[in-house]
């Protein structure tokens, strides 16, 4: 279904602005399909993307101020994630050895078996998602990558 019909608009104002509308709209129907298969495993997106980002540094911890610069949604407040993985009993805050002023973020035994068996639902997920050929998929990031790079550039 195209745009235009999904949201019941019959123009826009450039392929811009059609561009924009169609990726704000993909990525809300991605996300509620996402947050459908977060929601049965107890946890949000961010604390799903938290705990991928402390696992992605075993064995080493990682750092709030690591976690938040390579959070998908930086506007996130890292410390209220952590917290809430923590009463979960999924991440476990230590000080650092090295620096007492860092707080070192690691998994609890039991996250790496909770991480994946979301990826595996995600993945599911994801199969149907983008039946469209592969070189079109090679486009489409490339695309996305070169609209992010030019947008940060003009801040």
């Amino acid at each position: 279904m195209k745009i235009e019909e999904a949201i019941k608009q019959s123009a826009f104002k450039s392929e811009a602005h059609r561009a924009t509308i169609n990726i704000l709209y993909t990525a809300a129907h991605i996300n509620a399909l996402h947050n459908k298969i977060f929601k049965e495993y107890g946890i949000s997106a961010q604390q799903y993307n938290v705990l991928r980002i402390v696992k992605g540094q075993h064995p080493n911890p990682a750092s709030v101020q690591l976690i938040n610069e390579r959070m998908i949604d930086p506007a996130s407040n890292v410390s209220r994630i952590v917290d809430k993985l923590v009463e979960k009993s999924l991440v476990l805050r230590n000080t650092s050895k090295m620096d007492r002023r860092q707080v070192d973020i690691t998994l609890s035994k039991h996250a790496p078996k909770l991480i994946e068996k979301v990826a595996e639902a995600l993945e599911v997920a994801n199969e149907g998602l983008f039946e469209i050929p592969e070189n079109n998929l090679q486009s489409l990031n490339e695309t996305l990558d070169q609209y992010r790079i030019k947008t940060k550039n003009n801040k």
